[in-house]
């Protein structure tokens, strides 16, 4: 149960540092740089927020687009205009130039350079990006933090109960334990006592038995004494003297 909360923080910890990094990764790359669609790992990804792409790619599509070495025509990439980011179709590539429109527009884009290209489409998600700009807003961060704050928070209080649980049961299994002792402890006295009563009541009986020794040995002098004493015979009256 530890390790399952020690690796839930972790994971929160990671939550919040990609959100925090990308968030100003994000910021430092448009104000610094005027790149509207960084891509450091060669792959980014992207909300559509305009029906200029339907059916193929609707709004609020989550598009996932990659770095590529060369593109050709019919490829859907996104590309950026002054401060703007388009995901559009290839129609015409002319040396470093190409010509791009909406499958849902009628008339094709302005060429652009093809150095202006960020990537082309891997993949699509419908609806996810909905989610995605939530994230992406200020509020949207906020609420990811405090919400990664709260449930930080949260896990610690849990591991604190826990601990007070468990302190608590080990109070009590001491109490109980102190409970035995004492009534053991009352058990030993009364055994005490007992066996102190006991023998006071040996040592009444030993003493009056030597008390009636001395006694028996007291008379059986006196008799022993009383039967070699000298007495006249009776009688007869002395002799008299001339």
């Amino acid at each position: 149960m530890k390790a399952r909360r020690i690796i839930f923080r972790i994971v929160i910890i990671v939550i919040i540092g990609v959100v925090l990094g990308s968030v100003v990764y994000t910021i430092n790359a448009k104000r610094l740089m005027h790149d509207e669609f960084p891509m450091p790992l060669g792959f980014g990804v992207s909300v559509v927020l305009t029906g200029s792409m339907e059916p193929t790619l609707k709004v609020n599509e989550l598009v996932f687009i990659v770095k590529a070495d060369e593109y050709k025509e019919g490829d859907i990439v996104v590309y950026q205009k002054d401060n703007e980011l388009i995901i559009h179709r290839i129609m015409l590539i002319d040396g470093d130039q190409v010509v791009t429109q909406g499958d849902n527009n009628p008339v094709a884009d302005d060429p652009v350079p093809v150095s202006s290209i960020k990537g082309k489409l891997k993949f699509s998600i419908p609806f996810i990006g909905l989610i995605v700009k939530g994230i992406r807003s200020v509020p949207g961060v906020l609420l990811i933090l405090a919400a990664a704050i709260f449930l930080m928070h949260r896990s610690w209080q849990k591991e604190k109960n826990d601990g007070d649980s468990e302190l608590d049961a080990i109070k009590e299994q001491i109490r109980q334990l102190k409970n035995e002792v004492e009534t053991s402890g009352n058990k030993v006295e009364g055994l005490v006592a007992e066996n102190a009563s006991q023998a006071g009541t040996i040592n009444d009986i030993q003493a009056e038995i030597d008390r009636l020794k001395r006694e028996m040995a007291i008379a059986s002098a006196a008799a022993e004494r009383a039967g070699t004493e000298t007495v006249e015979p009776a009688g007869e009256e002395p002799p008299a003297q001339a």
